[in-house]
C-alpha cells in the first residue's frame, strides 16, 4: 500500500481551515498528552526541530503538555482539556489518544506518532489525521533473526509484553520457530510493572534472554529495565536504541527522536495552512542496529563477529 492509499483509507479528503492564529506569524498552540517526561528524548528532539523551524515557545508557539501518567488512563479528559485550551494541533504518540481525540471529535488536525498501533485499523477520522505509522510487526521477525545471529548459542528466551505491546508478542511468538527459538511469554499488567516477578514467571531456561517490545510504559521504564537486565546478566533484545543507551544488549529499530522530528515539520507544515488530507502518512524506511559491548562483557556473552561487522552502532 503506498502513501496516498493509505492516507486516502485513513481519512478523506474533508478539509478545514485553522484560524489566523494558527498561522507561524501568530501563535500556534500544540497538545501533547504523554506518559514520558518532557525532557524525554523524543520531545526534546521534537521541541529542537521546532526551534529550527523559527518557533519561538512563548512568542510564536505554545506547547500544551499534560502527562497523564497512564497511556490508557484519563486520556478522554486530558484530550477534553487541551480542547478547552483551543489548541491548534494535537500530537497523539499512543493509540489511547487518537482514539480519545476521535471520539470528543475534536475539530482539530491530529499529529500521529504511531510507533506500537496501526492506525488503519480506526474508524475514518475524516480527513483530520497525518503524521508517521511505524509497523513494529514486521520489525519483530528481523529482531527475533538478529538475535539468533549475535549469541548463536542461544535457543530460549521470554518476551514481556502489555497490553501495548501484544500485536509485537504475538509476531514475535510467530517469527521464532523459523529460527530456532522456543519462546515464552509474560504479560506485564500493573504499574509500576514488576518485572522481578515477570522473570520468576517464565520458565528458567528462559530466562538468561529477554525480548522487549515498544509501548510506552516499557520506553519510559528504559532506565530501570536496564539496570534490572544488567543485575540478573540477562541479554535483552529492544526496539530502538535509547535502552541500548541506558545499558541494554542490543537494538533493531527506528530512529525515535528522528521521527518526533518529522512529527514537528508536520506540525509546521499544518501550522502553515497545510491540510492533514493533503499529507499522506509516513512510514520510516531505515533502521539501526545498536550494539553495547560494555553490556556484553558485564553479562558475560559473546556477540558473534557477524553481526559485529553489520551493526551500524557499536558502544564500548
Amino acid at each position: 500500500m503506498n502513501r496516498r492509499q493509505f492516507i486516502t483509507l485513513l481519512g478523506g479528503a474533508a478539509a478545514w481551515p485553522l484560524t489566523a492564529r494558527a498561522q507561524q506569524s501568530a501563535k500556534t498552540r500544540v497538545g501533547i498528552t504523554s506518559i514520558q517526561p518532557r525532557t524525554s528524548p523524543i520531545y526534546a528532539a521534537f521541541d529542537q526541530r521546532l526551534r529550527e523551524l523559527g518557533y519561538v515557545e512563548g512568542q510564536n508557539l505554545a506547547l500544551d503538555y499534560i502527562n497523564p501518567g497512564h497511556p490508557a488512563g484519563g486520556h478522554a479528559g486530558v484530550i477534553e482539556e487541551l480542547l478547552r485550551r483551543k489548541v491548534d494541533i494535537i500530537l497523539a504518540p499512543y493509540e489511547s489518544t487518537l482514539k480519545a481525540a476521535l471520539a470528543a471529535g475534536a475539530p482539530v488536525p491530529i499529529v500521529i506518532v504511531a510507533v506500537d498501533y496501526d492506525p488503519k485499523s480506526l474508524a475514518r477520522p475524516g480527513g483530520k489525521v497525518t503524521g508517521l505509522n511505524l509497523q513494529q510487526f514486521d520489525l519483530a521477525k528481523k529482531r527475533v533473526e538478529l538475535l539468533t545471529q549475535a549469541l548463536p548459542s542461544v535457543h530460549t528466551a521470554t518476551v514481556f509484553w502489555d497490553t501495548a505491546s501484544e500485536n509485537q508478542w504475538r509476531a514475535t511468538s510467530s517469527a521464532a520457530a523459523a529460527f530456532g527459538l522456543q519462546l515464552a511469554g509474560v504479560e506485564l499488567r500493573d504499574q509500576p510493572y514488576d518485572y522481578e516477578k515477570a522473570l520468576a514467571q517464565a520458565p528458567p531456561d528462559n530466562r538468561g534472554v529477554v525480548i522487549l517490545p515498544i509501548s510506552g510504559v516499557f520506553f519510559r521504564d528504559r532506565l530501570r529495565f536496564a539496570d534490572f537486565a544488567l543485575r540478573h546478566k540477562i541479554a535483552s533484545v529492544f526496539a530502538s536504541r535509547e535502552w541500548v543507551d541506558a545499558g541494554g544488549l542490543f537494538s533493531y529499530g527506528v530512529d525515535f527522536p528522528a521521527m518526533f522530528r518529522r512529527a514537528a515539520e508536520f506540525v509546521d507544515m499544518i501550522a502553515k495552512g497545510g491540510k492533514p488530507a493533503d499529507l499522506p502518512v509516513e512510514q520510516p524506511t531505515k533502521f539501526e542496529l545498536i550494539l553495547n559491548l560494555k553490556t556484553a562483557k558485564a553479562i558475560d556473552v559473546t556477540i558473534s563477529s557477524a553481526i559485529l561487522v553489520r551493526a551500524d552502532e557499536v558502544i564500548e
